[in-house]
């Protein structure tokens, strides 16, 4: 018997919310591995790489704001900054609202080195899409703005979701 190359075809009805969201868990579990894996500095850890990305897009940051940001303790990113500061990807300089306070943002190196993890993903995303047959492809494009409205919701309140269990805990990898 001859095995098909396409995934089974589910039901064209409405999936249930739980069922959407433990099949999309999975999927994103098992492609984040295949993007990491890709990196050629490892010294930049899935973990440094968010530090970096929050700089990029919302920096310069205080500590205290990046550690908010990234739903992790103060003094885990606190050594990850020291980190990520100690490889040169980070620029320090006086928070003018509070001379005692630093603001932290990306060096040049940094975000050169953004840039670069970003392309590389990228690549291997864009190949890996480009394999899949013009209707997959299309069906991809058209998850995407709800996709991106998960990542953009906050709660009615204005908070910033946590994650279960972040905290002090929280490893500097």
């Amino acid at each position: 018997m001859e095995q098909s190359a396409e995934p089974p075809r589910r039901p064209s009805s409405p999936a249930e919310p739980a069922e959407l969201a433990g099949r999309l868990r999975a999927v994103v579990q098992q492609l984040l591995p295949l993007l990491r894996g890709q990196q050629q500095n490892r010294d930049l850890t899935p973990s440094r790489t968010a530090a970096l990305a929050a700089l990029a897009a919302h920096g310069p940051l205080r500590i205290s704001e990046l550690a908010a940001r990234m739903n992790i303790a103060l003094s885990t990113t606190s050594r990850m900054v020291d980190l990520l500061d100690g490889h040169g990807w980070l620029a320090r300089r006086p928070d003018p609202a509070d001379q005692r306070a630093s603001l932290i943002s990306l060096s040049d190196e940094g975000l050169a080195l953004l840039h670069e993890v970003r392309r590389e993903t990228t690549g291997l995303l864009a190949e890996r899409i480009g394999r899949l047959p013009p209707d997959r492809q299309r069906l991809l494009r058209d998850a995407l703005p709800a996709l991106e409205e998960l990542v953009a919701w906050t709660p009615p309140d204005g908070t910033t979701p946590r994650r279960p269990g972040a905290g002090a805990a929280d490893p500097v990898n």
